[in-house]
């Protein structure tokens, strides 16, 4: 059998519904553990590039990624869970701890420059996760790539906004 068939010997035994359900739910859990760190008026008097999106698009970009997120780490944890799968799944926690710590360091904190160091850590530790997910589940790994794809272009507009307001 590939890596990339549903079902291997190496997968659980467990229902699957509630292990997706859970990883969602810790996927889901780190945009809210921030929900007191949003944009305000400080951000609105930001110099942004022109190529900056409107704010509506990031909650649907957001909440699509955090799905894809949820059902990469809940397949690679049915071949094996933690015991198994230790690295990648510490791996994927890290990155999700990362990911958490962006908004209050951005809009919490007013710090661009804070908040480019957190998103270039990210952004490797989302590489190492890709990584470590495509030699278990190659889906996985095909399902983190839009993230990677919005982190990278995440980055450079953080970077660009921290460059024009300093």
């Amino acid at each position: 059998m590939t890596s990339s068939s549903p079902l291997l010997e190496t997968d659980t035994l467990k229902p699957a519904w509630p292990g997706l359900a859970g990883w969602l739910a810790l996927c889901f859990a780190a945009p809210t553990l921030s929900f007191w760190a949003r944009p305000d008026a400080w951000y609105a008097l930001l110099q942004k590039p022109s190529w900056n999106p409107p704010g509506w698009v990031f909650g649907p970009v957001w909440t699509a990624l955090y799905i894809l997120m949820g059902v990469a780490a809940w397949l690679v944890w049915r071949r094996g869970g933690f015991r198994v799968h230790r690295r990648p799944l510490g791996l994927f926690l890290i990155q999700l701890a990362l990911n958490a710590l962006w908004t209050p360091l951005f809009f919490g904190l007013h710090s661009p420059a804070l908040a480019f160091v957190d998103i270039v850590a990210l952004w490797l530790a989302i590489v190492a996760t890709l990584a470590a997910f495509r030699s278990i589940h190659r889906g996985a790994a095909l399902l983190l790539t839009p993230y990677l794809a919005w982190v990278s272009f995440a980055a450079i507009l953080n970077f660009t906004i921290w460059q024009l307001n300093r």
